[in-house]
């Protein structure tokens, strides 16, 4: 329930505090007083769309706060809960709206997004607006007004996710069908592909190797002139070995008596001379090794050239070719084993249809019991909203579960009729502006049993209608409040008398600056008030007398 509504910088509202009371609370004031106003800063603060237009002019931001009173049940708790926001006491929302368009939202002084507070807002208060009654017309709203009447919210959630999980289902074996047929026909490729790798059979840093190969047996010939050039040097009458040794056996004659000044020297030409004799067996060995032999040069660049060929036409490395082998060989083996996959897919897309299935073919039954459940209390509801004679039947319409949507197999139609005689047609052809609210009032009446108890405000439900029909609107607008808080904004003076609590909405200009203000009334205020919106702009004695009579039948 709705318990405070604070107002800053909304329109013209400058600063505006309001307690509310469960029942049925009116509010009454002349057409451009700022009724609507009240309406679009409780929707700011639930969570509508912002508008830089509702700062007040001169403003750099409004904001509006509104205070909730909860069940402990209530469904709320458990959304906040998920969303681990404070939530002891009252829940209290929150939205600051800036002249620059942006916006922020709080739920208990915690900041969240917009959509959040849109998602708490909704469980706690429903508006109707002027044109409300027009979505009664609309198939989805009325499918969603059966669901609710049938309690089964859980189950419809429940089907939309199966309904989800098939359509991917779905989709993954449409790509995977879409995928095989593209596989299958580059088979052929594929095949003739992974033979010739499979011929060549590359190996990883092979061409590495096969290059520097090449590079050798290119210049063997010329390397051999120069290692037997330095052999030559070795081994001759100066060779490196025989002065090396002819220096050690001079020093090693002294090298007693020097003290020990020569050992260092003596011990490098020690390692020299045995440097030397290696370097000469390694030459020695090098040389019998280099060979040149063009057979061999032929199969090398033959090689080497038919790898760089093959990696051109992968568009890929030389060392990537073993990987393009295997990748070639997985991409056959899929399609080989593609039976299995697909049979997979398919088999998955059979179960998640039979779970929607037999989901949608349980929520239709439901649907057709609440129907006729429906049908009965909206009924009993007509003739007291003097819709004497007229009648109303929902009428639902099924597909095979093959064609079903998110919502299931179902399609509703509400017809009705408004007099008697007259054949059922859908409600938009059918019913007046005037009957189409009524017709919705009485919905809502239906449902309350069914839903749990929120705040309820309409905009001006009882428009088009007069007399005794609203007198009838504001009875069953109370009946409504019972268990509940409706608020209701509206020009009738038969609603106004069914109120539990009467609000004021008035508009004055000081110091030319034009702002709403908003009384609570007395019950002398009261019989003013439904004077004036009897007789109009000169109030007369039987209009007070009227406005008694009217407040006399509700109080």
């Amino acid at each position: 329930m709705l318990v405070n509504l604070s107002i800053r910088n909304i329109v013209l509202i400058e600063k505006l505090d309001l307690t509310w009371r469960a029942g049925l609370c009116t509010l009454t004031g002349e057409t451009g007083a700022g009724k609507s106003i009240l309406l679009d800063a409780l929707a700011l603060a639930t969570g509508a769309r912002g508008d830089a237009g509702l700062v007040r002019s001169g403003a750099e931001q409004g904001t509006v706060t509104a205070a909730f009173d909860i069940p402990e049940d209530k469904l709320v708790k458990r959304i906040m809960e998920e969303h681990d926001l404070p939530c002891e006491g009252q829940i209290i929302l929150r939205r600051v709206q800036s002249k620059d368009g942006r916006s922020r939202a709080f739920i208990n002084d915690a900041p969240v997004s917009v959509n959040l507070l849109k998602t708490i807002g909704s469980e706690l208060v429903e508006i109707h607006g002027q044109n409300e009654s027009q979505s009664l017309t609309d198939g989805p709203v009325q499918l969603s007004l059966l669901d609710s009447y049938a309690g089964h919210g859980d189950k419809v959630d429940a089907l939309k996710q199966k309904y989800s999980h098939l359509m991917e289902c779905e989709e993954q074996l449409e790509l995977y069908k879409n995928a095989s047929d593209r596989a299958a026909a580059e088979e052929d490729f594929l095949r003739h592909a992974l033979k010739e790798l499979e011929k060549i059979d590359p190996k990883e840093g092979e061409e590495e190797s096969l290059s520097e190969e090449r590079t050798l047996l290119m210049n063997s010939e010329k390397i051999a002139g120069y290692i037997a050039e330095a052999l030559v040097l070795m081994e001759g009458d100066k060779a490196l070995q025989s002065s090396l040794n002819g220096a050690l056996r001079q020093l090693e004659k002294v090298s007693d008596q020097a003290a020990g000044r020569l050992d260092t020297t003596i011990t490098a030409l020690e390692r020299a001379v045995i440097e030397a004799d290696e370097a000469q067996t390694q030459l020695l060995e090098a040389s019998r090794d280099l060979v040149y032999d063009p057979q061999r040069l032929e199969q090398v660049e033959e090689r080497l050239f038919g790898l760089k060929a093959l990696a051109r036409k992968h568009a890929v490395q030389v060392d990537q070719l073993p990987a393009t082998k295997t990748m070639l060989q997985q991409q056959l083996d899929d399609i080989e084993s593609g039976a299995d996959r697909l049979n997979e897919l398919q088999q998955n897309v059979e179960k998640a249809f039979k779970d929607y299935e037999v989901l949608a073919l349980s929520i239709s039954k439901t649907r057709q019991q609440a129907a006729l459940k429906l049908d009965k209390t909206v009924m009993k509801e007509l003739e007291p909203l003097k819709l004497n004679g007229g009648g109303f039947q929902t009428v639902l319409s099924h597909v095979t579960p093959s064609m079903g949507t998110a919502t299931g197999i179902d399609s509703v139609q509400f017809m009705a009729s408004t007099n008697p005689g007259m054949p059922a047609g859908p409600i938009s052809k059918i019913a007046s502006g005037g009957e189409l609210a009524r017709f919705m009032l009485a919905l809502k009446v239906a449902l309350a049993e069914a839903s749990e108890p929120l705040t309820m405000i309409f905009d001006e439900v009882d428009a088009g209608v007069g007399g005794a029909v609203a007198e009838a609107v504001g009875s069953r607008l109370k009946l409504l409040a019972e268990n509940g808080q409706v608020l209701v904004v509206t020009h009738s003076p038969q609603v106004a008398a069914c109120g539990n609590h009467h609000w004021l909405i008035s508009k004055s200009v000081d110091d030319d600056s034009t702002m709403t203000r908003v009384e609570e009334l007395s019950t002398q205020n009261r019989e003013e008030e439904i004077a004036r919106m009897l007789a109009g702009a000169s109030v007369t004695e039987e209009a007070r007398a009227a406005a008694v009579r009217l407040l006399g039948g509700q109080l």
